[in-house]
């Protein structure tokens, strides 16, 4: 397999590591802007083949930042804030949190978490999709809360923040394009709360800068493309399309849990 390898002051990458990584920053563009974020945490596991996971949360940072800002010309003025600020806030302790776990805990345990939040929520919603629509004006507080800060903690590990908020965001279920623009204004301002963390942690380093730099290019055709993709789903399709996404990922983070039959190991 072509590998791609980070000596002390250059980033080489093989041809299908930059294939894939540039793969991997189209569908996260596409997903954050278009599907809610359901998507965003595949980067980093991919990219992890091929570097460290530390590495590869470092490099993504700066270009989930530019996609996020990318994005947010295009849903100026239809998040929904009451949502915003439960989920901001509450997602603070859970930077906080994942601050002081970075690089201690397994690994395998947050993934585990999230991919049970994921599969639950997609059950729900499965088991209950004739119940009448809820008011997209009104927060649901508790439930916010849990989603903001367990989408700070895993966010903060390995930008797996996207399952808890699509969760909760899919519950509400406001009209798609609040839908996409809530998740938009909230990643944004969650990656830039990090990004003090990753430079306290000394997470950068020259070559995953180097590595940001080649593919921050790609953000906003990966933001531009999640729009153009929304604009072309109705209404009901789109919700169970990201229902179903919101379920795969989950599964897919449940399997790869069980796969490796190590849920405790750092």
């Amino acid at each position: 397999m072509t590998r791609w390898s980070c000596s002390a002051n250059t980033v080489e990458f093989g041809t299908l590591g930059w294939i894939v990584a540039a793969l991997a920053v189209l569908v996260t563009g596409i997903s954050k802007s278009g599907l809610g974020g359901a998507l965003t945490g595949i980067a980093v596991p991919i990219m992890a083949i091929w570097i460290s996971p530390r590495d590869a949360a470092a490099v993504m940072l700066p270009v989930l930042i530019a996609i996020d800002w990318s994005g947010i010309g295009a849903w100026r003025g239809k998040a929904n804030w009451a949502d915003l600020r439960w989920l901001f806030v509450a997602s603070v302790p859970g930077i906080v949190g994942g601050t002081l776990a970075f690089g201690v805990l397994p690994e395998a345990l947050f993934k585990l978490l999230v991919g049970l939040i994921a599969v639950g929520f997609a059950l729900d919603r499965l088991l209950r999709r004739n119940r009448p629509p809820q008011d997209a004006a009104t927060p649901k507080p508790l439930l916010a809360v849990l989603a903001g800060a367990t989408s700070g903690f895993t966010s903060t590990i390995a930008h797996q923040g996207g399952p808890p908020v699509v969760a909760y965001l899919l519950h509400r279920q406001m009209p798609r394009q609040m839908f996409a623009a809530t998740s938009v204004y909230f990643f944004a301002a969650l990656n830039l709360a990090k990004l003090p963390t990753y430079i306290g942690l000394g997470v950068f380093t020259k070559t995953t800068l180097i590595a940001s730099a080649a593919l921050l290019p790609l953000a906003p055709l990966g933001a531009w493309l999640g729009v153009k993709v929304l604009s072309g789903i109705p209404e009901k399709p789109f919700y169970w399309f990201a229902t179903a996404i919101l379920g795969l990922t989950g599964a897919k983070l449940l399997w790869d849990v069980l796969s490796a039959g190590a849920i405790l190991s750092p």
